[in-house]
């Protein structure tokens, strides 16, 4: 088996075990491999620090560990379960991302700006979605008004 570090298009990194680099290969150009954070397709190949074999203690001999014979991929995802998270995850945000987009407005860029007209009253109270920059998620924040972020899982992926 293989361990890479993988990362998606937006640059979130995460590992992929294989049986081979042939197995990575053909997950990668059939679509199979989904970043777990986004859901995009579009994944590879993330720089990693080589494992080197060093001298046994005392022996002179090259210690690469001991050798295995390949794991059948459920194996695999029995032994490393956060795969299996992962995906349990990024169902349950898109289960929720389908909740807020049904029962939400969604605001856009406006998003600060609708939050503060809802918590001074001046609009009336309902839910909205949208998206801040940074320094207007802290604004929010220093005044008081309550809100959540969520990862934005796509569908489409």
């Amino acid at each position: 088996m293989i361990l890479y570090r993988l990362r998606c298009r937006d640059d979130h990194e995460f590992e992929g075990w294989f049986r081979n680099a042939a197995a990575f290969d053909d997950q990668r150009e059939s679509g199979a491999l989904e970043c777990p954070v986004c859901g995009t397709a579009e994944v590879g190949k993330a720089l990693m620090a080589p494992n080197i074999a060093t001298r046994a203690a005392g022996t002179g001999e090259a210690n690469d560990g001991p050798t295995a014979a390949p794991v059948p991929a459920a194996e695999v995802q029995a032994m490393h379960p956060a795969a299996h998270h992962a995906a349990e995850l990024k169902r349950r945000l898109r289960e929720l991302r389908r909740v807020v987009e049904q029962n939400c407005d969604y605001v856009g860029d406006r998003f600060a700006e609708e939050a503060r007209k809802i918590h001074y009253g001046e609009a009336d109270a309902h839910g909205i979605y949208g998206e801040t920059t940074p320094e207007e998620t802290e604004r929010l924040k220093d005044e008081g008004i309550e809100f959540g972020s969520i990862p934005w899982v796509r569908d489409d992926a």
